[in-house]
């Protein structure tokens, strides 16, 4: 009985399996049939671009520069003593010729006096040589003694004579050394820090304050050979070139504009600068000796061609951009700057006006990557940062 049944169950499954099989076939069919998400394709990117133009430029470079005093002097003791008075306070503004200390005079005083008494002497004494060869002269006239006689006379009166001259450069000295008593402003001024104070013993050469004259100032900064060349061009095209400006340590702009007065005649060896300086009014004192800023300085730069710093990407030292073509391809573009103004930099070689570069986005680009364009303006990339 069990082969009937066998034969059976294989009787009814075979259509059972042969449906399964077609409905299997005809399910992987309908999944083949259907598009998948992969098989879309891509969208181009949509990056902003922007068209180079060639129109005149206002460069600024700004530089370190030091800060001095058109006149800043120090007051030194040339004599020897006490100071006894200081007539002056710290920080006070002080006239030529004011007296600012005193040191004790007793002694200059009374060396003064002797060589004094000294040279009446001399005087008295030169007389009496005076007297003595015209006596010998007119005995000498008369044959009474002989000529030796008279040159003896005559040496003895250019021997007093000298003693004079020597006593009156003495009294003229110790006169001199007196004045020195005195230290007085050697010009309008503002006296700084006093060293000394009242009863200090002082020796020649010793410091007492320094007065300083900031009308004006001088502003000392190093330029590149390059930058140089370029001022000077500039400043040949200008005329007398365009005034600088002072950015002080706070970050603001010194009203009053300087101006360029001379250039150093050599480069420094080690760096390749070449030292400016710049004088600019201090009416309101408001500049000090020794302070630090930077001097700004201006120059036109025609037909200049700027890219925005964000479009340029490095590679091996070298500045590049992608430039796209009629196409939307973009393509990798070596350029040479000239210098940086701001967030742009000034093209010196590599592009040109007319040409369309990509300004952002830049690292999601490949040579050759296919987009689409969205045209910015420079001034909207200035506004934006």
């Amino acid at each position: 009985m069990s082969i009937p049944i066998l034969r059976a169950l294989r009787t009814t499954c075979l259509p059972l399996l042969l449906a399964g099989s077609a409905l299997l076939t005809g399910c992987g069919q309908g999944a083949a049939d259907t598009p998948g998400d992969g098989a879309a394709a891509e969208e181009p990117l949509a990056l902003p671009v922007v068209r180079l133009v060639a129109h005149d430029t206002v460069l600024t470079r700004e530089y370190v520069a030091d800060i001095q005093a058109v006149r800043n002097v120090e007051l030194r003791a040339r004599v020897k003593g006490f100071l006894e008075k200081i007539y002056v306070d710290e920080g006070e503004l002080v006239k030529k010729g004011q007296p600012l200390f005193r040191i004790t005079d007793t002694e200059y005083r009374t060396q003064l006096d002797r060589l004094r008494a000294g040279r009446s002497d001399a005087t008295a004494q030169a007389r009496v040589a005076t007297l003595e060869l015209e006596r010998v002269r007119m005995l000498t006239n008369e044959d009474i003694i002989s000529k030796t006689e008279l040159d003896v006379a005559l040496a003895k009166l250019r021997s007093a004579e000298a003693r004079v001259q020597e006593a009156k450069s003495g009294e003229r000295n110790a006169a001199l050394m007196l004045t020195y008593t005195l230290v007085r402003a050697p010009f309008d001024g503002v006296v700084n820090r006093e060293r000394l104070k009242v009863g200090s013993l002082v020796d020649d050469g010793t410091l007492l304050t320094t007065v300083t004259d900031a009308r004006d100032v001088f502003a000392y900064f190093n330029v590149s050979e390059a930058e140089y060349l370029e001022f000077v061009k500039t400043r040949k095209a200008e005329k007398n070139g365009s005034p600088v400006r002072l950015v002080l340590a706070d970050g603001s702009l010194y009203a009053p504009p300087g101006k360029v007065e001379t250039v150093e005649s050599q480069f420094q060896a080690g760096t390749g600068a070449i030292a400016f300086r710049a004088r600019f009014v201090n009416a309101e004192r408001l500049l000090k000796h020794g302070a630090t800023g930077k001097v700004r300085l201006t120059s036109t730069v025609t037909d200049a061609v700027l890219v925005p710093q964000k479009a340029v990407f490095e590679q091996q030292d070298k500045n590049y951009v992608y430039v796209v073509d009629g196409q939307g391809l973009v393509h990798q573009q070596n350029f040479v700057p000239q210098t940086r103004l701001a967030e742009f930099y000034v093209v010196k070689s590599g592009l040109k006006a007319g040409e369309t570069i990509v300004v952002e986005g830049i690292q999601d680009l490949r040579d050759g990557t296919r987009i689409t364009t969205r045209p910015v303006t420079l001034n909207s990339l200035a506004a934006n940062e």
